[in-house]
């Protein structure tokens, strides 16, 4: 068995890469490196390094692999950039995407899991959070998130794609070898951010308003570990080759901790006072994002195991303090 991960030098594909590998999978990594690391790539797997937007970079791979389904990644996620510039990210991630499924439809490849976001949503109705809710992005990232989902859905219809869009919240967390973990520049996560305090790589961390209306007044958000989140997507893998019908999932696990909570894990996980400084309100920050995860639970037998944020800190902070560099 055969899967095509796209984006699988990145953050959440090189852990799903590992996973797959212990799963037995056989694995082939596609991506341009221009986020990913060569590090990150498991041995086991096999490498191409190109674009999914040029169109003999992916037909060169379905040519000479016999791929069973496909898991995508390859995007920019970045939501501040993609205010900035829109084209770049609807370039990459929606063309990228059509050329993709194009390539798949020619090679009567039928099933792909898509690494979707909760950024589809917007600002939220209510909490917490479930896939029939209203899709309102408010930044382009999100919106070509969105887009990819319907084309998807259209392809689906027309031409027999199966697939499930994966819409997951703040993924964190690394792997408990800590081998592979986040590394991105520039890091815009609150976790390895808030690490870099310890790691001597910066004096102190921001909390972007403190006058929300949550328990502390700091933002809650709903963090799922990296891991969780690799693990879910092999059991859509199952899904779909086992008949399942394209269907959407939320990832979370349905906890909220807020900015505050995350800070005072990390003192206590690391052992070091991590100083605060209260600056202004981001634009668009909602004061509360928590998933509703039943369905994927129900539909897929998916179950986080790491669901408390000190022991998702700990691998983080393995990881970044073995590499205070990252790769």
């Amino acid at each position: 068995m055969s899967i095509l991960v796209l984006g699988g030098a990145g953050y959440i594909g090189s852990h799903t890469v590992y996973e797959l590998i212990d799963n037995g999978y056989n694995v082939v990594v596609a991506d341009n490196m221009s986020t990913g690391h060569k590090e990150a790539v498991h041995s086991s797997a096999k490498l191409y390094i190109g674009d999914i937007r040029k169109e003999e970079f992916i037909e060169n791979i379905f040519e000479n692999e016999s791929i069973d389904a496909v898991i995508h990644f390859a995007a920019f996620s970045v939501v501040s950039e993609s205010m900035e510039e829109p084209l770049k990210y609807y370039n990459n991630n929606v063309y990228g995407t059509m050329v993709l499924l194009q390539s798949m439809e020619k090679h009567n490849v039928k099933n792909i899991v898509f690494s979707s976001t909760a950024a589809a949503y917007g600002e939220p109705q209510k909490v917490p959070i479930s896939e029939n809710d209203k899709t309102e992005p408010t930044n382009t990232y999100g919106q070509t998130k969105l887009s990819i989902e319907k084309m998807m859905k259209w392809q689906s219809l027309a031409k027999g794609l199966k697939f499930v869009a994966l819409r997951y919240f703040n993924a964190c967390g690394a792997h408990i070898s800590a081998n592979i973990g986040e590394d991105h520049s520039p890091e815009t996560h609150l976790i390895p951010i808030i690490l870099q305090v310890p790691n001597k790589k910066r004096e102190f961390i921001t909390i972007f308003g403190n006058d929300y209306n949550t328990p502390d007044g700091t933002c809650i958000r709903d963090y799922i570990h990296v891991t969780d989140l690799a693990k879910a997507h092999i059991l859509a893998v199952k899904y779909l080759l086992n008949g399942g019908k394209s269907d959407i999932f939320n990832l979370g696990n349905g906890i909220g901790f807020s900015v505050k909570e995350v800070i005072n894990a990390a003192e206590k996980v690391t052992g070091f006072e991590i100083p605060k400084v209260i600056g202004k309100r981001r634009l668009g920050d909602p004061a509360k994002l928590v998933a509703s995860s039943q369905k994927a639970k129900d539909i897929l037998g998916w179950k986080p195991e790491f669901k408390d944020i000190d022991s998702i800190i700990q691998t983080a902070w393995q990881w970044h303090k073995n590499h205070p560099n990252g790769y």
